[in-house]
């Protein structure tokens, strides 16, 4: 806790100081109460003195008044304070979640984070205004009911000092019990969102194959766990007021027995005895108004302690100190290389070179030993069985995950040394889920370039097989996209990625099993408007395609075909070649085609 509020409170400096200093002044205004009254007591009431109990009465009115004003600029600083940090927190971490590699985001987890930023971040701002608001008042009016409790008679103070450390055992017993209870709810509370999560996104599965009732289980199951442990840190919690309340009370009593032997023999007045009460019950209130404010500062520590993870969470991926690559060199090269007549181009477009990537936790490489060389212009195709490591694969060429071993080479620079901005603007990548945003069409095809024409549009909406629905679209390119593309297609999703893919001409455009929705003569037109945007692209090269794909008809005419298995390339070459060498790549065609297609062109293919 204490290192978010040095991090974000800087800037809410005056509001710190102006509120705690005007409850203080409020809390002033509260020690001086019972003395009034006991002044009321001893020269108003007892001598049946009516204009004095009158004018005691209006400073009592005044004092209440005026502790009223201070209360208020206090909420007022407390409210501005807390929703000040809160939302700066909230922005901070946003951002530092957007900076995360994918691996980082695999660790933390969607639904673990979606509750840091909300419920955590709502526990540090309740602590922050309860901190303005009571964490003066209370320890304050404690200590200063106690000095002022004994400034009026030190024998009946002896009642304090046995009743105050009472309470002080109580309340560290239950806190210590507490304190672990409070950690376990944050964390059940991350399972309940992950739940919810899954259960609300796959609504229409779940009804497909009538497992409403086992999702209610799950949710009923996530939801009594977490209940009973707010149940069981409830029930400690409960403990405090009521003893703490017993030994108020029991002190009180005690006072009232002593004071009154005293008020008897003359040494006390009975409005003394009365301000002793007054303090006594001002003191032991304060204890339980600050063992209160412990456990709202035990769950925001608890939460304060989720944030930090993620705030101070270094990403594996940075591009910290990387210089802008100088793309000239390659398309020089090119230009000499065709100039040559030569095949082949000096600098790769990509090129892998023992390439190796584990998840965390994992013994095994998700892709083993990637060794892969592509020139510009060239098109990759990828293919294997599901959980192969084709998507791992491709996800090491704009830096989604860094390598564990070898290294990966875009336009002859390692993908390490290119500023990630610069990458990810020369890498299109259209991932395997088609993901819109709400919007329009053009907000959403503007995200790599925001200067994006309207024939720039329409030109990558064409390639991507999308301009002929849009047209139909009342209101075109400003037509509306509801959250996740919702109002969509799942094909018109993916045409909609890849034309949003296509704007701003990235050099690699990495197309990652996106086109699954699509049939084979949407596919096959959608590879063919690929492969003729020969023209000059993004610093003068050649668009280099790579397609991930589990349909041989999308990777058949491709002028590398890399076959998958278990994280490692089992065979690479082009169609022919793979067919009278690769059994996995004889296997996969045979299950998708017929014999006599085998050594055929299929009818629609790309080239």
């Amino acid at each position: 806790m204490f290192k978010l509020f040095k991090r974000f409170a800087g800037a809410y400096r005056r509001y710190f100081i102006i509120g705690p200093a005007s409850k203080l002044l409020e809390v002033f205004f509260d020690l001086l109460t019972p003395l009034v009254i006991a002044r009321m007591i001893d020269e108003g009431v007892t001598s049946r003195d009516v204009p004095e109990v009158v004018r005691y009465g209006v400073l009592l009115l005044v004092m209440a008044v005026v502790g009223l004003c201070f209360t208020l600029v206090c909420q007022k600083m407390a409210a501005l304070a807390s929703q000040g940090m809160g939302t700066d927190i909230r922005r901070e971490l946003y951002r530092s979640i957007n900076r995360l590699s994918h691996a980082e985001l695999d660790r933390f987890g969607t639904p673990s984070l979606i509750t840091r930023i909300t419920n955590d971040v709502n526990q540090v701002q309740l602590a922050v205004a309860l901190g303005v608001r009571q964490l003066i008042r209370w320890p304050f009016l404690a200590i200063g009911s106690m000095v002022a409790a004994l400034l009026i008679d030190l024998k009946l103070g002896v009642i304090f000092l046995i009743s105050t450390p009472l309470i002080g055992i109580v309340f560290w017993v239950v806190m210590a019990k507490c304190v672990p209870y409070y950690r376990q709810m944050q964390q059940k509370l991350d399972r309940i969102a992950l739940i919810t999560r899954e259960g609300l996104s796959g609504a229409r599965v779940i009804r497909a194959f009538v497992r409403e009732e086992h999702e209610r289980e799950r949710f009923r199951a996530a939801a009594y766990d977490q209940a009973q442990t707010a149940i069981a840190v409830g029930k400690l919690s409960s403990v405090l007021n009521p003893v703490t309340f017993l030994v108020m009370n029991l002190g009180v009593c005690a006072i009232l027995w002593a004071g009154g032997i005293q008020v008897n023999v003359g040494d006390l007045t009975q409005g003394e005895v009365m301000a002793f009460v007054n303090y006594m019950t001002q003191t032991l209130l304060s204890i339980v108004y600050v063992a209160n404010l412990v456990v709202v500062f035990t769950k925001a520590s608890a939460s304060a302690t989720r944030v930090n993870e993620v705030l101070e969470c270094e990403p594996s991926v940075s591009d910290e100190g990387n210089a802008p690559v100088d793309l000239a060199p390659v398309a020089a090269a090119l230009e000499q290389t065709r100039a040559d007549g030569a095949d082949a181009s000096a600098i790769p477009a990509l090129r892998m070179s023992g390439a190796c990537y584990a998840f965390a936790g994992s013994s095994t490489n998700a892709v083993d030993h990637a060794d892969i060389t592509l020139l510009p212009g060239q098109t990759l195709g990828v293919i294997g069985g599901t959980g192969s490591g084709k998507s791992t694969l491709v996800s090491l060429i704009p830096r989604l995950y860094d390598t564990t071993a070898g290294s990966v080479d875009v336009m002859g620079t390692d993908v390490r040394l290119w500023p990630l901005r610069q990458l990810r603007q020369v890498v299109g990548m259209v991932p395997q889920k088609a993901s819109l945003v709400s919007g329009t069409i053009r907000s959403n095809l503007c995200w790599r370039d925001a200067q994006a024409s309207d024939e720039e549009l329409w030109h990558a909406l064409e390639c991507a097989q999308a301009a002929e629905f849009v047209r139909k679209l009342p209101q075109g390119l400003d037509s509306p996209v509801e959250a996740g593309g919702k109002n969509f297609s799942g094909g018109q999703r993916q045409r909609l990625t890849i034309a949003r893919a296509l704007v701003g001409s990235p050099a690699l455009l990495i197309l990652d099993d996106s086109a699954s929705a699509l049939d084979f003569k949407t596919d096959a037109a959608l590879r063919r408007a690929i492969r003729t945007l020969s023209h000059t692209r993004s610093a003068g090269l050649p668009l280099t395609t790579v397609i991930v794909s589990q349909r041989v008809s999308s990777v058949r005419d491709a002028d590398i075909i890399c076959v998958m298995r278990h994280g490692e390339i089992v065979g690479q070459g082009t169609h022919d070649e793979l067919l009278a060498t690769c059994p996995i790549y004889q296997e996969i065609c045979l299950s998708q085609l017929k014999r006599e297609e085998l050594g055929a062109a299929g009818e629609g293919g790309a080239r």
